[in-house]
């Protein structure tokens, strides 16, 4: 349904994964590596999938996670997806790269709102936009760590002849789409970045590839140490996005962070890293307890939640799940996500004879190993691969 709504560059950018894409596919892959032992004769009428995060209920054990751009799905996209999950009872993360100020998505939403940053070059920049989501009462800051140098993702290089110019294919697409630019581009034309100050050139704040701008700000030299200078800054929740091995999360713990997300930034990155799954239980061992443990990347299914939660996990963000909602929908499509997400945790935990999420562990799975593993159904392609196919033929 996204798909069908959203001209090609929007959707390939929901869609798509850094260079050879293996990154993305692992992320898909590795919960067929996980089977479920289900329990037998154990009394499931009553279920509870609800969590505690951070002291405070939450009614599933998932949120939405800090998707940007959004605003070029959807009117007012960030609002959307931060208004559904407040009337789910779910945290949102709203991303630093949103086209709605941060002030009128608290306002607006209500709920649980977290703030995600980047560690730019202009530091300053970070502690003012830290300032203004203390007073607008955010709860925790999001600070992304693996993106300190840009990673190399060729469908935005196919899409654009030029930094903010479309190719002559992709706004003939755009044409194509006149539901879609009456609802994001009529009146006001392409949404711009509403929370990014003057960090952007004059005239390189609209979305439609303000990435290569963005990403002369991302600063190499990003290390703990600013990790630090942000935690003696902010007073809230700090979480710190974007690890993969267990020795960084004894780190965070060490400096005082109160969770952390594992991922990979949805393979958008590093291609050929390993999944989040891959480490969680790694990071179980060496920090269950000590912080809240988080983790991205390929959730698509009740399944894959229940799966990361038996193994540790605190909760699970979402990104392109709840994105494409978004995509095919607006808030519509964004509750209806929520709501096949939330209908399939339900359903798992009692054909696996729990009664409650939090009672979920290790032995209701059982590690696969690969060479007897199911293959997957051709079905189970990305819809950009299957889309790509048929538009060769």
């Amino acid at each position: 349904m996204a798909a069908r709504r959203v001209p090609n560059f929007c959707f390939e950018y929901v869609e798509g994964g850094a260079e050879e894409e293996a990154t993305l596919r692992r992320n898909r892959d590795v919960f067929a590596d996980i089977a479920f032992r289900p329990r037998s004769l154990v009394d499931v009428s009553k279920r509870d999938i609800g969590i505690e995060l951070f002291g405070r209920r939450s009614a599933a054990p998932f949120m939405i996670g800090p998707t940007g751009f959004s605003g070029l799905l959807a009117h007012e996209g960030d609002i959307a997806l931060a208004s559904a999950a407040a009337a789910a009872g779910i945290p949102f993360v709203l991303s630093n790269a949103s086209t709605v100020p941060l002030e009128r998505v608290v306002e607006r939403a209500g709920g649980r709102v977290w703030m995600q940053v980047y560690m730019y070059r202009t530091r300053d920049f970070v502690a003012k936009l830290a300032e203004r989501a203390q007073r607008a009462g955010v709860e925790a800051l999001v600070v992304t760590t693996d993106s300190a140098i840009y990673g190399k993702r060729e469908w935005d290089l196919r899409n654009y002849a030029r930094p903010l110019e479309l190719n002559w294919r992709n706004t003939l697409d755009v044409i194509a789409h006149p539901r879609w630019m009456m609802d994001v581009l009529w009146p006001k034309g392409m949404p711009r970045f509403a929370n990014l100050g003057d960090l952007l050139p004059p005239g390189q704040d609209s979305v439609r590839g303000a990435a290569s701008a963005l990403a002369k700000e991302l600063d190499p030299s990003l290390s703990w140490n600013d990790i630090r200078w942000l935690r003696d800054r902010w007073p809230g929740r700090l979480i710190v996005k974007g690890l993969l091995h267990p020795d960084d999360a004894a780190q965070a713990v060490s400096l005082g962070a109160d969770g952390i997300v594992l991922s990979n930034h949805g393979g958008r990155q590093l291609d050929g890293a390993v999944s989040a799954m891959d480490v969680l239980p790694e990071v179980v061992d060496v920090a269950k307890g000590r912080l809240a443990i988080m983790l991205d990347g390929g959730f698509r299914r009740g399944t894959d939640i229940v799966k990361a939660i038996a193994l540790g996990a605190d909760a699970v963000l979402l990104g392109r799940a709840t994105t494409w909602g978004l995509a095919a929908g607006g808030r519509a499509g964004v509750d209806r996500a929520i709501d096949i997400l939330r209908t399939e945790v339900d359903r798992v935990i009692g054909l696996l004879g729990c009664g409650s999420v939090a009672a979920l562990d290790a032995r209701y799975l059982q590690r696969m190993p690969r060479e007897v593993r199911p293959a997957p159904r051709d079905a189970s392609r990305s819809a950009h691969e299957t889309l790509l196919e048929a538009e060769l033929q």
